[in-house]
């Protein structure tokens, strides 16, 4: 058995049992209902299937005797929805981020929750569409010389993968330095109205610059290597190089739930009265503000 698929496993039980917690803490609790959690809650299902199918995929690997090429292929479909999914809701709330900032005044008049619950709908039938092509043909285990690094996808079709992600990674990117214009803005126009001194507006601006440095470098650091690895490396290269990339990118899956739920107040607090039944006296109820990008 390779160490790097033990790795691998062990990694996809921790996010499993991670993102677990927190869709357990956003259904058991009533107040988090606002579009804003459902698509926390998208994400935590998307890296929880993401976790489940590492798992799959070692179980399919080293436990399933004889070997099947179906369920290779479903593994290798789950891990495609899955991981779709976690993308494409990371773009969902960062579009929500932009807008609630954009648009304040109709925000939430606009941004109802059966709006958001039809937009993740059809979010997911694109990703399950995705993790389905596998299955209807989109594979190489008829043409092993035409596999990738992504076995059992094609070449051809991890180029159009990558570049799809790339192309998503960069619109990420346009929207979150937009996001910080806007709360840059709504910083200084808070600071005349309330005449603050320069100093809170500096704590302000650096803060939304460390939030967002965050949320892109996160991201960036877990997935771009791998992302670009995948274009233009195939099945010949040493097995080496695509776990020691392909491990970085599923830990993205792991800092996920810390950095979108359990930084957020109103999935601490949830937390603090499941674990212990109170809330510290220290735990800080200020507002989220426009500058908590």
């Amino acid at each position: 058995v390779s160490p790097w698929d033990i790795a691998l496993c062990a990694t996809g039980t921790a996010v499993a049992g991670e993102n677990a917690l927190v869709l357990a803490v956003l259904f058991y609790t009533p107040s988090l209902r606002a579009p804003m959690f459902l698509l926390i809650g998208s994400l935590a299902l998307a890296d929880l299937l993401a976790g489940l199918g590492l798992v799959a995929n070692f179980a399919v690997r080293y436990l399933l005797r004889p070997p099947s090429e179906a369920a290779e292929l479903a593994a290798a479909g789950l891990l495609l929805s899955a991981f779709s999914a976690s993308v494409c809701s990371l773009l969902a709330i960062t579009v929500d981020r932009y807008l609630s900032l954009y648009n304040a005044l109709t925000y939430h008049s606009e941004r109802t929750l059966g709006f958001t619950c039809a937009m993740v709908l059809l979010m997911w039938l694109l990703c399950l569409g995705v993790g389905l092509l596998p299955l209807l043909g989109w594979n190489c285990l008829r043409d092993q010389s035409a596999c990738s690094i992504l076995r059992p996808v094609t070449k051809d079709n991890a180029a159009v993968l990558a570049v799809t992600f790339l192309l998503l990674f960069a619109l990420m990117m346009q929207l979150y330095l937009q996001i910080c214009k806007i709360a840059f803005r709504h910083a200084q126009q808070i600071a005349v109205q309330h005449q603050f001194i320069a100093t809170a507006q500096a704590t302000s601006t650096r803060k939304g610059l460390s939030t967002l440095s965050l949320i892109l470098g996160t991201f960036a650091l877990c997935w771009i290597p791998f992302t670009i690895y995948s274009l233009v490396a195939d099945s010949s290269y040493p097995a080496v190089y695509t776990y020691s990339l392909a491990l970085p990118a599923t830990c993205n899956s792991l800092i996920n739930p810390i950095i979108y739920a359990f930084r957020n107040p109103d999935i601490q607090k949830s937390l603090w009265l499941a674990c212990c039944g109170c809330i510290p006296s220290t735990f800080s109820s200020r507002p989220r503000t426009s500058s908590d990008v």
